[in-house]
């Protein structure tokens, strides 16, 4: 007998030409989640050194260690989200937390200044990433997982669907990354705080955007309703208690890592670990779910390699502009920050031709299969950072680097992006097991949050002038080239392996039993 998932592997519906209005409605709730989240993102390690007085190297490992248990709690969020609350109560609570965390760093942004003599600032600053790691938890896993409710099991249109979805987090970081990088880096410290405020105001209108459409555009073609409290759930007022425990925990668990000991990646380790165990122990899957999950496993360590190097876009990237490249252009000089908009507004204009191509290619029957398509992302990836080696390879010490060659990389990326993430969304989506759609999509995030802890780390080991050469493996980084290439050969090797492996994986996806 086939399993539920091998059916929807297997089986394609005749295309239809248009999305269900529920799409559009988690479009433009995602949209202002991304401007939150990716407008803040923008300005943060610019804000912890400028304002905050953080050194790079400090700023960069706790930027990574906020950006990493942001990816991490979803997988709490998932499974609480699975057996106690439903999709819908999750995103809520989560919008309003992470409104809250916005203006808590606006109020800590208001006061800024060296720990030594703003600790209330400090505490604060804690305090706001902590409401926002625990209120993406809850969140993120949910909104993404809906998408494929949607539709029916047997929909081609899912991938296209993840595509369109996937504009709008991109539409959102445009927005948020241009408004704050215009009324946050201004080269005054004070304006942080308003860049926080246009993100808290941003979050509270997604919350409320989803908060009127849930009812009538979320349901499934049959007209059933979607992201509801599960029949199975004990009760739901008991998970509330747990918000401030939960909050303490990823406050301590920040703290710890950015001032103590590395405590964050042996946490990811065992969280992947145990996920694991939860998952494939569980008596009722098949054969072929447990195939299914582990490609979901296999393909989400790929995906770290890629994250790794792609957040370095508001890290080391970012220091790179806002240091050694001429970002003047028609005699205004831009803000630093404000090219990591050139991601988003890749990704605007090239996901709707990137989801007509998948599916003009789905209709000769010459699509490639999802693995394939997330190895020529991690190809992209790697020619991105070739790109600009090119641009700083024996550069001579006060020349400033062409913006062009940062442009590039930014397109490479972003067009390396669109054969990964959305197409790695809609992956665990049609290969999850339905009681367990939100975990694993949780499993994904997981990937995301090793990647980030990594981005941090590597963000790190950018050079500086007048500092000692960081090493790596044994191998010095004497310049920004030899930084850059570290990414190059890391990301094209990962792809040439997916790449071989690849037909592998696509049998396992569609195994029966």
């Amino acid at each position: 007998m086939q399993s539920a998932s091998a059916v929807r592997e297997q089986v394609p519906v005749a295309a239809q030409t248009s999305h269900p209005r529920g799409l559009y409605l988690l479009f433009a709730t995602e949209m202002w989640e991304r401007f939150s989240y990716y407008g803040m993102r923008a300005i943060l390690v610019l804000f912890l050194t400028k304002a905050m007085m953080m050194d790079k190297a400090f700023a960069s490992k706790f930027y990574g260690g906020y950006t990493s248990l942001i990816y991490l709690t979803p997988l709490i969020g998932g499974y609480i989200s699975d057996r106690y609350w439903g999709n819908r109560r999750s995103i809520v609570t989560g919008g309003l937390l992470m409104a809250l965390g916005q203006f808590t760093l606006f109020i800590s942004a208001s006061n800024y200044g060296p720990a030594e003599g703003h600790a209330l600032s400090h505490q604060l600053l804690y305090l706001g990433l902590g409401c926002m790691i625990i209120g993406n938890g809850f969140f993120k896993p949910n909104i993404s997982s809906m998408v494929g409710t949607l539709y029916s099991p047997t929909d081609s249109r899912k991938d296209a669907a993840y595509t369109i979805f996937y504009m709008g987090i991109n539409l959102g970081s445009f927005f948020g990354n241009t408004i704050t990088s215009l009324v946050g880096d201004t080269g005054k410290p004070g304006d942080f705080r308003w860049a926080f405020l246009a993100c808290g105001i941003a979050m509270i209108l997604g919350t409320i955007v989803f908060n009127w459409g849930k009812t009538k555009y979320l349901h499934t073609p049959e007209g059933e309703q979607v992201g509801t409290t599960p029949a199975s759930s004990p009760g739901v007022k008991g998970i509330f208690m747990l918000l401030p425990v939960l909050l303490a925990v990823a406050l301590g668990i920040l703290w710890l890592d950015s001032t103590r000991l590395n405590v964050i990646m042996p946490l990811l380790i065992i969280s992947t670990l145990g996920i694991a165990t939860l998952i494939l122990s569980d008596k009722s899957l098949t054969s072929g779910d447990r195939q299914r999950v582990w490609v979901i496993f296999a393909v989400s360590f790929f995906v770290v390699f890629f994250w790794a190097a792609f957040e370095q876009a508001p890290a080391s990237l970012t220091f790179f502009a806002d240091e050694q490249m001429d970002r003047t252009i028609f005699g205004i000089t831009l803000p630093p920050s404000l090219f990591q908009n050139l991601n988003g507004f890749f990704v605007v204009v090239g996901a709707p031709l990137m989801a007509m191509l998948w599916t003009a290619l789905g209709r000769r029957g010459a699509e490639p299969p999802s693995p394939m398509k997330m190895a020529i992302g991690l190809g992209l990836l790697a020619l991105g950072y070739l790109v600009m080696c090119f641009g700083v390879k024996d550069i001579q010490p006060g020349v400033k680097v062409s913006m062009f060659f940062l442009v590039g990389l930014y397109f490479l990326h972003s067009m390396g992006e669109l054969c990964l993430s959305p197409i790695g969304l809609s992956l665990v989506n049609k290969l999850s097991p339905i009681k367990f759609s939100s975990l694993l999509m949780a499993v994904w995030f997981l990937a995301n949050a090793a990647a980030n802890y990594l981005a941090g780390f590597m963000s790190g080991l950018y050079p500086e002038a007048g500092k000692p050469a960081p090493h790596l493996l044994g191998f010095e980084i004497t310049g920004i080239y030899e930084f850059f290439m570290i990414f190059v050969v890391s990301a094209a090797t990962a792809a040439v392996i997916l790449f071989l492996f690849s037909r592998k994986l696509v049998k396992m996806m569609n195994t029966i039993g």
